[in-house]
């Protein structure tokens, strides 16, 4: 490369190719300059350019302009991801409420309900407001805020929150909070908060752009103008040398050191179902020192499944199924579907059930095949004598944090059901193989303590958290992180946002989890298959040892080029060639982490 032979035409197309591609950097760097009395790395990369096509080799200067545009192009994307976080979380505030008023029904947007209003939420609507039930029954879907896996069963003084999902009956809510005060709206703000705390690396790296540009022109400038005073040097031979250090100087190897190296990275983490959305989290995962697991979803397969079928004397566990599941089989209730779709499952005959009537938080009485039958909770069967053994296994199971459904038909207790929400597989060898690595697991969940506890227990976790709210889990990573260092989160809904949001890497299930924990998150596991975090901190370990190794090799190149342009008498081919061998060497080495 040499600056004879270029063509008018060649010319041209290379000021347009500079105007295109460096513009939008030369007029960032200069509002920089004018407005914040400051220098960058934008304005530097554009100098440079313009100095080695001053001297006439445009190609390097154009190299240089595009790898510096890639980098910025891929951090706008990043940025432009990060700005849709809120706009995902307001989908579950509900737009409109029923208001009722001067003992009519009047609709109105749910983000003018005042503290003291009364609203109606009918089967299947989402709660507009935080308040307490005035009138009525229902199984409240509580998973968006709370993480619990199964329907709660509230009645009237019972707590509700904005955002979550009515079950089969109408309520009467008195408004407790107004809108822009409910829990809901209140993790919009801590994900707004958490998003814009900007980590260390970060501010390092603002740092280190700032003085190595003012380093950089300051040099630039003394080598312009010294030498012909204090060497004797001609001005042909100064300005020459000039050029030549701004061209060996720029940072085109440093910038090329990284992002090679993460994009490989996140290539191959890609082909194995874990999506980074940006670099900095390969980086981030590699030096995590916690992992943070929310359970319902996450650990678990987010619904109750049958765990255990005890019968009483006298009946089968082939008649216990077949009983509860002709009870239950009209239910929308989650527990009724697992007990259904297991016997299904088992290819057991159900029997018509009539005369059903549903016992509000208790649970279902009705006729099979001529016999009078309940399915329920304990208190359901308060008339019936239960044995002292059976009420002890029954303590046990719910020591294991299952819920325990009697069964009773014409006044004897048939048997009792355990569900529960069961472990991912292979949750317990990833544990194992994160524990292996030395990182601290945690279970930060909303459930109940002795159903967090016994998953805890299942899934070999080293601390349990339970009974959360938002908020207390967004505090816990707060302290784990000054505890121990940084945290990745793992989760998969709305109440995991602004934990997801506040750890050095949040990472979300791809496929069980909402739109909110999706767009918060840095990493998405494509598969749900938690196995593959390992496999993410140790490339994010092999990332950083790769850039390490890249970043070294580029400032030793850099530092010999210089040293060589004004002691060894290098020419200016030599200098590009050094330069761009030593920015192509990094590249090569960058997509090593392709394998």
């Amino acid at each position: 490369m040499g600056r004879n032979g270029l063509q008018s035409g060649e010319i041209i197309f290379f000021i347009l190719a500079y105007i295109v591609g460096g513009y939008r950097k030369a007029w960032e760097g200069l509002e920089t300059l004018i407005k914040e009395k400051d220098l960058d790395v934008d304005l530097l990369m554009v100098v440079a350019a313009l100095g080695a096509a001053g001297i006439g080799y445009w190609l390097d200067g154009a190299i240089l302009i595009f790898i510096f545009c890639l980098s910025g192009a891929l951090e706008d994307y990043t940025m432009e991801k990060t700005n849709q976080d809120i706009a995902s979380i307001l989908k579950y505030r509900p737009e409109e409420a029923v208001l009722l008023k001067d003992g009519g029904e009047v609709k109105i947007r749910a983000a003018q309900l005042q503290k003291g209003d009364i609203v109606l939420v009918r089967p299947g609507e989402r709660i507009p407001c935080d308040g307490h039930i005035l009138e009525g029954q229902s199984a409240v879907d509580q998973s968006s805020i709370t993480g619990e896996s199964i329907p709660v069963d509230l009645s009237a003084g019972d707590t509700v929150f904005a955002g979550t999902i009515n079950g089969q009956g109408a309520l009467r809510i008195h408004t407790d909070t107004g809108a822009e005060d409910t829990l809901l709206a209140r993790i919009i703000h801590l994900v707004q908060e958490a998003k814009n705390e900007l980590p260390p690396s970060q501010l390092f790296v603002e740092r280190f752009e700032g003085i190595y540009a003012k380093t950089v022109v300051v040099a630039a400038l003394l080598l312009m103008i010294a030498p012909p005073f204090v060497l004797g040097w001609s001005w042909e031979s100064t300005v020459y040398r000039a050029m030549i250090f701004l061209v060996v100087a720029s940072p085109c190897a440093l910038v090329s050191s990284i992002m090679p190296a993460i994009l490989s990275g996140i290539s191959n983490a890609a082909r194995k179902g874990v999506l980074f959305k940006g670099g900095v989290h390969l980086e981030q995962i590699g030096e995590v020192k916690v992992v943070a697991f929310d359970k319902t979803g996450t650990l678990t397969v987010g619904r109750p499944k049958l765990t255990d079928s005890i019968p009483s004397e006298g009946f089968s566990e082939q008649e216990l199924l077949t009983l509860a599941a002709s009870l239950e089989y009209l239910s929308e209730h989650p527990i009724a579907k697992a007990i259904v779709g297991h016997a299904k499952d088992a290819g057991l005959s159900l029997e018509s059930a009539s005369a059903m009537q549903a016992v509000p938080g208790m649970g279902v009485s009705g006729t099979v095949n001529g016999r009078n039958c309940r399915i329920g909770k304990k208190e359901l069967l308060e008339n019936l004598k239960i044995e002292d053994a059976v009420l002890e296994t029954a303590d046990k199971l719910e020591a294991d944090g299952k819920t325990v459904i009697f069964v009773e038909t014409d006044g004897t207790l048939a048997g009792m059901l355990a569900v529960q929400d069961v472990l991912r597989p292979g949750v317990r060898e990833a544990v194992m193989k994160l524990k292996s690595m030395n990182k601290k697991v945690v279970m930060l969940t909303g459930d109940a303590k002795l159903t967090a506890e016994a998953i805890g227990r299942a899934a070999g976790v080293d601390e349990v958290h339970a009974e959360l709210m938002p908020d207390q889990k967004l505090a816990l990573i707060r302290q784990l992180t000054e505890r121990h260092g940084k945290v990745a989160m793992v989760g998969d809904g709305v109440n995991d946002a602004p934990a997801l949001a506040a750890s050095a890497v949040g990472i979300a299930m791809g496929s069980a989890g909402t739109d909110v924990a999706l767009e918060t998150a840095n990493v998405v596991l494509m598969t749900d298959d938690i196995s593959k975090i390992p496999f993410a901190i140790s490339l994010g370990r092999r990332a950083r040892r790769v850039i390490r190794q890249n970043l070294t090799f580029a400032l030793a190149v850099i530092a010999v080029l210089v040293v060589s342009n004004f002691w060894g008498g290098i020419n200016l081919p030599s200098g590009v060639v050094g330069h761009e061998g030593s920015t192509l060497a990094v590249i090569l080495s960058g997509l090593r982490l392709l394998r």
